[in-house]
């Protein structure tokens, strides 16, 4: 992406006054050995900034959980390359496995979208947030179980107090939700990454959850990078997007002019995607054929197989992303056709 580019969706570098608590340019990440490896997330560039959710859309498979694990230092077996990794003052990719160690949780932390398998069947919940915090910074145990209590609070669980000494299997899956994100958040770091933190509860609660993230951020002044799939989701919570296919962001801004306006082929499926007031009978729309696998090497387009505007420049040709205006970039040579028709 070029430097104009960045600079239109909040891509490019920043300093720590812009409020920038994770910046991330040309990130780079592949698995396998040195003779087999396979690229699986190419050239990202995203920003989160104090405050602010950003999500990161996609089908699965589309390497979103793999660049958030990279982003955190968790992609075991791993070449994890970028030109800018940064947590606030941090650089991630100067830091060693004890320094990356030390700053999960206190400064950056993940929800996990299992609760039920994050979260360990034999220790208490006032035990597993206990462990955390000593982990971190020393305090008496009556302090942490007080922490325990409070953070339980925070985040909608009642009677915490006494619910502290409650084991995993005694919580709802919303409320086992809720548990983790008080893990996340119980030494207030800077970001937050929320890997399909609604995934597999009822609407209910998954409104209960994100209304919680919305008012934590807010709060806490946290920056949030939330990985879903979920049109829904990110309608509701997020202030800007940025759209993955295949490894490589296709789409990103503002979360309001993308998802009114798609300038991208792909984007503008997955809006369609959406169910509509349908006519009884009418079959819903679904994007036709599948993903590319990670280890297809295609010269262009790679939605491009998938798309219904595509031509032959676009099998050939790869798009690089570029500004259309608005505050967002896309990576489509038929972008202006696009807009023309959703206008």
């Amino acid at each position: 992406m070029s430097r104009d580019a960045g600079a239109a969706t909040g891509t490019a570098s920043a300093t720590a006054g812009d409020g920038v608590v994770l910046d991330v340019e040309n990130l780079r990440v592949s698995l396998g050995g040195p003779k087999d490896a396979t690229q699986i997330v190419h050239r990202v560039d995203l920003q989160v900034r104090s405050g602010e959710v950003v999500a990161l859309l996609g089908e699965s498979g589309s390497g979103k959980s793999v660049t958030a694990r990279a982003i955190m230092g968790l992609q075991e077996d791993a070449v994890v390359q970028a030109d800018r990794l940064r947590l606030v003052s941090h650089d991630l990719l100067a830091s060693t496995p004890e320094q990356r160690r030390r700053l999960r949780g206190e400064s950056m932390s993940l929800v996990l979208q299992d609760a039920l398998s994050a979260l360990n069947p034999v220790l208490s919940i006032g035990d597993q947030i206990g462990d955390l915090i000593r982990a971190h910074r020393p305090a008496s145990r009556s302090a942490v179980r007080a922490r325990a209590a409070e953070l339980l609070a925070l985040v909608g669980i009642p009677s915490p107090a006494t619910r502290i000494d409650d084991y995993p299997h005694q919580f709802s899956g919303g409320m086992r939700q809720r548990i983790l994100i008080a893990m996340a958040i119980a030494l207030e770091p800077q970001l937050l990454i929320a890997d399909e933190p609604t995934t597999a509860l009822d609407v209910t609660v998954q409104a209960q959850i994100l209304d919680l993230l919305g008012r934590l951020r807010t709060e806490l002044g946290m920056g949030v990078l939330l990985i879903t799939h979920d049109l829904g989701v990110v309608m509701e919570v997020a202030d800007r997007v940025a759209v993955m296919y295949s490894g490589r962001i296709v789409e990103a801004g503002d979360a309001d002019v993308v998802l009114t306006t798609p300038a991208h082929p792909y984007t503008e499926a997955l809006l369609r995607s959406i169910p509509q007031g349908l006519t009884r009978g009418e079959p819903l729309f679904a994007i036709p054929g599948s993903p590319p696998a990670p280890s297809a090497h295609l010269p262009g387009c790679a939605f491009a197989p998938r798309c219904h505007m595509a031509v032959d420049r676009c099998t050939a040709e790869r798009p690089p992303l570029a500004d259309v205006g608005r505050g967002r970039v896309t990576a489509c040579f038929r972008t202006e056709e696009l807009l023309h028709a959703v206008a």
